[in-house]
Order: C-alpha cells, then structure tokens, then sequence
C-alpha cells in the first residue's frame, strides 16, 4: 500500500502481508487460542507493520460490548483525579480493558449526556466519581446491565459497587484532631457545596464533631470557580481580617490551603503556634514546601485500582454478582502545621 492510499484496512490487507488465510487472520486478532506461536507473532507484525486496528464495534455486535471501560470523572485539572486514573491504568495494564475518558464538570446534566453517549458504545464497565446523580443517570446505570463502580465516597447509596472513603468521618477526624490540639476559634475556607457532595460531607462532619466539643465554626467562607493558591491567598487574608483571633482554619484542599500558608509566612505568623492549618487530599506538592501543610490522604491511587480490578474480575462472569463495598481508610498527616504533632 502507498502512502497516498488511506483507505480502511481490512483483514484481507492483513492476510496479503502476512501470506496465511483470512480465517488466520480473524483467529489471531480474537485471541483464540487455536493458532500456533510463529503464525500469531506474523500475523500481530504484519498488522503493526501496516498500521492495521481491528474494528472493536463490528465485533461487539456479536459479544454485545467493546474492550473499554467508561470512566466518568468531574474535572482534570483538579489534582485529585489524575492519581486515580493512574491506578485505573495500572490495575488494566494486565487486561485487554482500556479506559476511556468523559469529563462532567461537577454538572448533572452533563453527566447525564456523556453517560448516555459512553453506554451507547456498550463499555464493557463504567467508574463513576461520586454517588450522587440525577434520576435518569441512575436509570441509565442500572439498565446498563455492565459492572458499574462508583468511587471516591461510600455516604450514601450507590447503584452497584462502591469504592471509597467516608467523606463525613474525615472531616469528623480532622474536627477531633483540631480540638485535641487545643485549638478553640476555627474558621473553615471551601468551595460552594451545591455541586461538591463530597466537600459538603467533610464540612457536616466537621461541624458535627466540632459541636459535640462545644465549639461552633467561628468565620467560615465558600467560592466557586478552580481551586488555586491565589484563592486560598486572598480567602486567608479577607478571613483574618473579619476575625483576626482565629487560631486555626481547615480549608477543604490543599491548593486553597498551601496558598494560606504561604500568604501567612509572608505575613511572619507563627504557624502552628499562633494559627494552625490542614487541607484535605495528601496532593504531592506538599512534600516541596518550607513548611508541610497539614492533610489527609484520601486514597486516591487506591480507589481507582480497586474499581477497575472489580470491572475486570467481573467482565467475564456471566452469573449475577453481588455487588461490592469498599470503603478505604484515610490517615491525617499533621505535617508542620498542627501544634503537640
């Protein structure tokens, strides 16, 4: 074939170049097992040589599903996701599954469209962030009739299986852990939670655990739009200066939180002493900093290796399985910024 000829490949363009049968051919891009070492590595170079891809769609008219695992996920640039995605791929490097990537930005709606238009490929699995979806995406799930996982969160119900962690125990944890280092006048600095489920579960632990101690949130504050060190700067700022006796503030990430430590070294408060501070998600950038921000892991790598390693042990079953729960446990990192760690 000539470079100028783009026309589709087909399995007799394989079969020319690699001089066996187009039955052969067939064989070997199936992966049956019915052919002979020497004759599969031929036909497998022959195909690379070319550039020829198997039609995954044609097949699956007969197999009812392609090699593909939907995984459907709020944002990118949040640092939260590509870790999972990571564990995703690692736990599907061994399989003949390939994730493939549909963005939601926190809005129902768009969930709703890219699951409908990634179900419409018939997956062969769906991993999908969080628990909370609107009534025709969950319809959409369970008629699916694939393994379905949700990650990141277990408060709540999900429609199959469900890897995660309890969102209002970590914030019930880092509540516990604050009052257990004395500190009494608490400002919390976050994202609007319409949309942020898990977020707003954190904070409801946080304040329910903060009130069995006799201690109510003293300034609090909420913003919409990208999480960024120039917002956690300007956020720590405006908070201090409406209630400059705040000794400690729990922001709901880290890249809000790393940007209030830097604003607050700049401004040569003592930190833990004078305030402390914690973020939420364990991101990397912590371990370059002068001073570590406080912080709890939330499992990320774990969860999305667990979900896929469900999607893979059970693409092949054909009895119904019950659906699985699991439900990780993060740890606090009390890094630089909490006092008696």
């Amino acid at each position: 074939m000539t470079a100028k000829d783009n026309r589709p490949l087909t399995l007799r363009d394989v079969s020319e170049e690699s001089g066996v049968s187009e039955m052969t051919v067939s064989r070997v891009l199936r992966n049956r097992g019915d052919v002979s070492a020497t004759t599969r590595e031929r036909v497998l170079a022959a195909a690379k040589r070319i550039g020829y891809v198997p039609n995954k769609i044609a097949g699956a008219l007969a197999s009812q599903r392609v090699n593909l695992v939907a995984v459907i996920i709020p944002s990118m640039s949040n640092m939260v996701f590509p870790e999972v995605m990571t564990g995703i791929s690692d736990a599907l490097d061994e399989t003949d599954l390939q994730p493939v990537v549909g963005i939601t930005g926190y809005q129902p709606e768009k969930e709703e469209k890219v699951l409908y238009e990634m179900l419409s490929w018939r997956p062969s699995g769906v991993i999908l962030a969080g628990i909370e979806h609107s009534d025709a995406s969950r319809a959409m799930l369970r008629a699916s009739g694939i393994p379905v996982v949700e990650i990141m969160d277990v408060d709540g119900t999900p429609v199959d299986s469900v890897v995660g962690i309890s969102h209002r125990r970590a914030g019930q944890q880092m509540a516990e852990a604050i009052v257990e280092s004395g500190y009494k006048r608490i400002g919390f600095l976050g994202t609007k939670m319409l949309l942020d489920h898990r977020a707003r579960k954190r904070f409801e632990g946080f304040t329910q655990a903060l009130a069995k101690a006799g201690i109510e949130v003293a300034d609090q504050e909420f913003y919409s739009g990208g999480s960024a060190l120039a917002k956690g700067r300007e956020m720590t700022a405006d908070i201090l200066k409406r209630t400059p006796d705040l000794d400690f503030i729990y922001y709901s990430n880290d890249m809000i939180g790393v940007g209030g430590l830097l604003y607050l070294q700049e401004q040569g408060i003592d930190i833990p002493n004078q305030i402390g501070l914690a973020g939420f998600n364990g991101v990397n950038l912590l371990k370059g900093l002068p001073k570590r921000l406080a912080t709890m892991d939330a499992c990320r790598y774990d969860i999305g290796k667990q979900a896929a390693e469900i999607i893979a042990a059970r693409v092949d079953q054909e009895d119904e399985v019950e659906p699985t729960t699991v439900m990780l446990e993060p740890t606090i990192d009390f890094g630089d910024t909490f006092r008696n760690h």
